[in-house]
């Protein structure tokens, strides 16, 4: 009795060993096919009241979004080309009855807007190039390389994130002034903006929280095949990170096109002056249309290059193949 006890207790835990994996395996499935939950059910979806009202609001939202992007631009493109007289006494009027297409060239030859133009060019593109070169290697050392005090490393650089960027300025302008080991000023040079820009936390911390998800076994596997630390970081890490490169690009090359107040101060001598300084000090001497035709051409750039940015990089494939299973 007790032999026949025990068998049957023992069939019966085999046989919950053999059906809880399967509960579990269907209970994934019928979790991963259920659509994600949201504030309304389906059933609620399914009354017609409900789903006019979506669509009107979805509708809606989609008009003032548009509205909110593309109206202050439109603005801009037609202020651009309007003449002067027309655009103070009908600033709301949906085309100009006289076009003013010379504005453009007046802002391009008369104001210099094309020397300010390069500079603005050369400075981004330094900036991009040393947040860049900084957030890889320090994201790629901090997240593949795994030091052994890396954690207080991130830590610390993490707390920089709260130190105000106005009580950096001084000590910072000393720095370029100053600067150790060169032993002259790097005031009106580009690198005044290039250096500066490279010490960017943000952009360190996001490269390496990217660079954790990447799975380690392609790491380990590049190992295995003898890569070195260089060959992991430049033929395997990068090609593998192209849609955050593309993020860190648009972020780095936007925030130095609009940057304002340090170029202001490193940057004193007018030929080397980006657009975003030079602007607002040509706006009381300069004709309202030539003006409004330089501040398009300075704005419709940062669109333009985020659009090629968001093709090249933002639309890359994944890594879905890299690992097998």
């Amino acid at each position: 009795m007790e032999r026949q006890l025990t068998t049957s207790v023992q069939t019966q835990v085999a046989r919950q060993d053999v059906v809880a994996p399967r509960r579990r395996r269907r209970r994934r499935a019928s979790d991963a096919e259920a659509p994600d939950r949201g504030i309304l059910s389906r059933a609620d979806w399914r009354r017609p009241h409900v789903r006019i009202l979506g669509a009107v609001l979805n509708v809606l939202l989609g008009i003032a979004l548009v509205a909110a992007g593309l109206l202050p631009l439109l603005w801009l493109l037609k202020s651009a080309v309007t003449p002067t007289q027309e655009t103070l006494t009908q600033p709301l009027a949906f085309f100009p009855t006289d076009w003013a297409w010379s504005n453009i060239e007046r802002a391009w030859n008369d104001v210099h807007i094309g020397s300010f133009f390069f500079n603005t060019i050369a400075m981004a593109a330094g900036s991009w190039a040393v947040q860049l070169l900084v957030a890889t290697t320090g994201g790629f050392a901090l997240a593949v390389l795994r030091p052994k005090y890396g954690k207080i490393i991130s830590g610390l650089v993490l707390a920089t994130l709260f130190i105000p960027a106005v009580v950096l300025l001084v000590p910072l302008y000393l720095t370029i002034l100053h600067p150790p080991l060169i032993g002259h000023s790097l005031i009106n040079t580009f690198w005044a903006v290039w250096l500066p820009a490279g010490a960017s936390a943000f952009n360190v911390l996001l490269v390496m929280r990217f660079f954790e998800s990447l799975p380690r076994e392609i790491f380990e596997a590049a190992r295995t095949d003898g890569a070195g630390t260089f060959r992991l970081f430049w033929s395997i890490v990068l090609p593998m990170s192209r849609p955050i490169l593309g993020v860190v690009s648009i972020l780095a090359i936007n925030a130095a096109w609009a940057d304002f107040l340090w170029p202001n101060l490193v940057l004193t001598d007018i030929s080397i002056q980006p657009l975003s300084v030079r602007l607002p000090q040509i706006a009381s001497s300069t004709d309202l249309g030539v003006y409004l035709a330089a501040l398009t051409i300075a704005t419709l750039i940062p669109v333009v290059i985020f659009l090629v940015f968001q093709r090249a990089f933002l639309n890359s494939g994944g890594i879905g193949g890299a690992v097998k299973g």
